[in-house]
């Protein structure tokens, strides 16, 4: 995970409490299933105030953004083993969640979500997306493109900061790959959460920003 080129991290204790649950009648005599609840974090790591946010948008070099020639997902490596048996986004949805239990192959088998963005709560994970802050085609046009692989991994599945977030489905793809000048989350009390949390994540990984969308950040910092 992110090495030593990190700012400013954040590290928050998760903890899972884990439950053996009884032998189930079936064919195959011993099998069991494994469950784990309890409190979940229910948010993603806090992101820095937003006097720290606004001093960190005037350290991130300003350029027009990148062309995205040669961009592919498959370049930012995601939902990668992050222990316990969870890839990133099971991790997540563990997190962000409410009372969320998961089976042996740690995917929810009960829950409920709440999206920051909309205020949708959703009990079918399905529903959920996991959102990248910075989608991934944003950060290979501010500089990703001239990363290493384990860099470009490390942001894909970052839960150290504010990179991952469990969203409705549809409000993430309606974001796309739009930074703040072009897309803001439908609740407008959010605008400075999100302001802030992006410009954590551009900081940390020392990505650039376009003029308009440090204009559109500084605004929602306006919010705060």
């Amino acid at each position: 995970m992110p090495g030593t080129h990190r700012i400013g991290q954040k590290l928050y204790a998760r903890r899972r409490r884990w439950a053996l649950s009884t032998a189930l009648a079936a064919p195959v005599a011993g099998l069991l299933l494994f469950t784990t609840g309890g409190a979940a974090q229910a948010e993603p790591p806090a992101p820095p105030s937003a006097s720290e946010a606004k001093t960190m948008l005037g350290e991130i070099t300003e350029k027009a953004e990148g062309s995205s020639d040669g961009y592919s997902r498959d370049k930012f490596p995601h939902w990668i083993d992050q222990g316990d048996g969870c890839n990133t986004r099971e991790a997540v949805l563990k997190r962000d969640g409410e009372g969320v239990e998961t089976g042996s192959d740690c995917y929810p088998t009960k829950g409920s979500w709440t999206s920051p963005y909309d205020g949708g709560k959703w009990t079918e994970p399905g529903d959920v997306d996991i959102d990248h802050m910075v989608p991934l085609a944003e950060a290979w046009r501010s500089g990703a493109s001239d990363w290493t692989q384990d860099k470009r991994q490390d942001l894909a599945n970052d839960l150290k900061i504010a990179q991952l977030l469990a969203v409705t489905d549809n409000v993430n793809q309606a974001k796309g790959d739009k930074d703040p000048a072009k897309w803001m989350p439908e609740k407008t009390d959010y605008h400075c959460t999100y302001a802030r949390s992006w410009i954590w994540v551009k900081h940390t990984y020392e990505m650039t920003a376009d003029p308009e969308e440090k204009a559109a950040l500084t605004k929602a910092l306006g919010t705060c």
